[in-house]
């Protein structure tokens, strides 16, 4: 029995291992957005704020996730235009990563420039980061098989988080012995390897097979640029729900890592909690939230995780207020937790709200226009909490997220209610 057992197991293995193979390049891309975003969006702020930046410049680093908001508006140009290089798609996945490695490069030699330049030089490479992303995305509704999409968005979500850990948690948490130009550089080379899969990808291959097993879909062709804003028109109200949740949950949740650094934690010990601990928490909600949200339903998850997220803001409220930096960690770390009970519910109803015709120009623009809508709150955070102190600055950040997340609720029972799904 036994030797029979074994032989099974490795036939599995074998099996398993032959099934994840195809998934390696998306893997190792999505590996760079994370580590990429993470280390320049959430590391660098908390860098320089540990070197005395003043809040209100902190919060001018933002602008770097500026870029992320904006995919909508050249997401056209990389459909009409092919660029000299490989295939249509991984040409533009190549362009715009070598871009960022070489802006990481310049980047990492000025540790001792203006901020504005920095800022940049920063929002330039995030800019090629979000457009590989796009090219990417592209790319697998081109050439993966509707039933096999699934298992490329558990590979997004798998190398995110682990780009996360890696850009903030090991960079951030290493700083000390790196230093600006080790962690910039380091990076950069990461960039560079997770590159190299997807140019062995047979990309103009599959998408022939694609293309005659589905067909070409009528009326395809790019959509023009004032095709946006006619749908941005028409998905307005939606995109207002999205963008008052995103900027409601990054005033409560996000600058409470600024917050632990000005209550005395190291910055090494913020820097796991932001990219090792949030990440982890992240991948693990995620994988559970399609079981809770079957047993205890899309709006009641949304309602514990919202009370949860309350909670650890009030906690805030109090570490702040009393100088407490382990309740300020316990807080900040309960607040990773109830949030993750939201994302997975609030991106599903991003994908039901997209679905129609034009599903991915729906899909950016409910994401990148809501998060491009949320940008100046995020901007003017830090410089608020710098003003009215952390105790009030929390304090008035809740009932704000209150509103935002009720509103967010009664969107999404509305659309459940009309499509006749099981909240």
């Amino acid at each position: 029995m036994t030797g029979s057992a074994e032989p099974a197991i490795g036939t599995r293995v074998v099996d398993t291992l032959a099934a994840l193979r195809p998934l390696a390049p998306f893997f190792c891309l999505y590996v760079t957005f994370g580590a990429t975003l993470g280390f320049l969006s959430g590391g660098a702020p908390l860098i320089l704020r540990a070197r005395g930046v003043e809040l209100a410049e902190v919060g001018l680093l933002q602008l770097i996730n500026l870029p992320v908001g904006l995919t909508f508006l050249w997401a056209p140009l990389l459909d009409r235009l092919r660029l000299p290089i490989l295939g249509h798609r991984i040409g533009w996945i190549a362009a715009a990563q070598a871009a960022s490695v070489l802006l990481l490069v310049v980047l990492s030699l000025g540790e001792a420039w203006p901020l504005p330049a920095l800022l940049a030089l920063a929002i330039a490479a995030c800019a090629c980061v979000a457009t590989m992303d796009i090219a990417l995305e592209a790319l697998v509704v081109e050439t993966v098989p509707a039933e096999r999409r699934a298992f490329v968005a558990s590979a997004k979500l798998c190398g995110a988080s682990l780009g996360g850990i890696l850009g903030v948690g090991v960079l951030v948490g290493s700083y000390d012995s790196l230093g600006w130009r080790g962690a910039v550089l380091a990076c950069a080379a990461l960039d560079a390897l997770c590159l190299l899969p997807i140019l062995g990808y047979r990309e103009s291959r599959l998408r022939e097979t694609r293309s005659a097993g589905a067909g070409t879909a009528a009326g395809a062709g790019p959509e023009r640029w004032s095709g946006s804003l006619a749908r941005l028109r028409r998905l307005g109200g939606r995109v207002l729900v999205l963008g008052a949740y995103f900027a409601a949950s990054y005033l409560v949740g996000g600058p409470n890592t600024l917050a632990l650094l000005d209550l005395g934690v190291p910055l090494g010990q913020v820097g796991t909690l932001t990219g090792t601990v949030l990440p982890a928490v992240n991948l693990v909600m995620a994988l559970a939230a399609g079981w809770l949200a079957a047993r205890f339903g899309t709006v009641r998850l949304i309602a514990v995780g919202a009370l949860g997220v309350l909670a650890s803001g009030g906690l805030m409220v109090v570490a702040c207020a009393g100088r407490m930096p382990d309740l300020g960690i316990t807080a900040a770390v309960l607040g990773f937790v109830a949030g993750g009970f939201l994302g997975v519910p609030v991106f599903n109803m991003i994908y039901r709200w997209a679905q129609g015709p034009k599903p991915a120009t729906d899909y950016a623009l409910l994401f990148g226009a809501a998060f491009f809508a949320a940008m100046p709150l995020r901007v003017a955070a830090p410089a608020l909490a710098g003003w009215i102190g952390w105790p009030g600055y929390f304090a008035a950040t809740l009932p704000l997220y209150a509103a935002a997340v009720a509103w967010l609720a009664i969107a999404v029972d509305r659309t459940l209610r009309d499509d006749g799904a099981a909240r």
